[in-house]
């Protein structure tokens, strides 16, 4: 009896015991519960669902301390909290908003844009070849009747785009071989160009040509072949030609001469001759 109450005194003791230390590991918990709580805004169970840890299986604590310490070095490699991030977020969230709308307008726009330039360069395609096309059948009567025969044509180079390409043009003056314009002398290049010239303004006549000098490296007979020309596209036309020369020949074939002249020394004075009206009264004169 007397063992059986001393071992009964010593259960009540160990029981104390274990109590007292039950509680202390219940406030424990409590307080780690709460620095859980106030560090990780979790409870416990939260934390182990996160941690991966089983509530059967007892965590080994190297482990879980090696990875609290990976994720607190990459948590402070990632710098201090940006309080204004949602709302960076939500700003930056705008803009991308906005620049794809832009994008998507200005893919379109490029779009029609493209669209608009191959319409643009078809038609640029056909107008400059129908345009060519007169040009060249101008250009070869022109020459054939400033060089009294011949053969001559242009000739599109370098690409078959004719918005791309280059202009060649062919000659032949009577006598001598098809060749190109810089092969030519001179004077069957200055005859030339002027058929090229006449061949272009043919397309569209204006009202008003001026020619500066053109008659200047050609010899009478071409001065002639010219000046028959230039009266032959008056009269097709209806253009008043402004013609700017010194040769004889060419003032001669002209309507209406205008110079200047020096009466006196040192004052210049504006002179015009109706050529025109000087022969119909020179006529009526030998008439009378």
């Amino acid at each position: 009896m007397r063992a059986a109450e001393a071992a009964l005194a010593g259960a009540r003791e160990d029981r104390i015991r274990r109590e007292a230390a039950l509680s202390a590991a219940d406030q424990q918990c409590r307080a780690v519960a709460g620095r859980i709580g106030e560090r990780l805004d979790m409870t416990p169970e939260q934390l182990r669902e996160v941690a991966g840890v089983v509530e059967a299986e007892r965590p080994d604590l190297d482990e879980l301390q090696r990875r609290l310490d990976r994720l607190s070095r990459e948590r402070d490699a990632m710098g201090p909290v940006n309080l204004r991030a949602e709302q960076e977020v939500a700003e930056l969230e705008e803009r991308m908003t906005a620049m794809r709308a832009e994008k998507d307008d200005l893919v379109q726009a490029i779009a029609k844009l493209r669209g608009a330039i191959a319409e643009l360069n078809r038609e640029g395609r056909e107008r400059l070849l129908a345009s060519f096309e007169q040009v060249d059948q101008h250009f070869r009567d022109l020459f054939v009747h400033l060089f009294g025969g011949g053969r001559a044509h242009l000739a599109l180079t370098e690409s078959a785009d004719p918005l791309e390409a280059g202009l060649e043009i062919m000659a032949s003056p009577p006598g001598k071989r098809l060749q190109q314009l810089s092969l030519l002398s001179g004077g069957e290049q200055a005859l030339t160009a002027l058929a090229l010239i006449f061949a272009v303004f043919l397309i569209n006549p204006a009202p008003i040509c001026v020619l500066d000098e053109v008659d200047a490296p050609l010899d009478d007979a071409n001065v002639d072949r010219f000046c028959t020309l230039v009266e032959k596209i008056a009269g097709s036309t209806g253009t008043r030609f402004l013609i700017v020369t010194h040769h004889r020949m060419t003032m001669a074939r002209m309507d209406r001469l205008y110079g200047v002249t020096m009466a006196e020394r040192g004052v210049s004075q504006l002179v015009s001759v109706d050529l025109a009206q000087a022969e119909a009264i020179r006529e009526n004169t030998v008439l009378a």
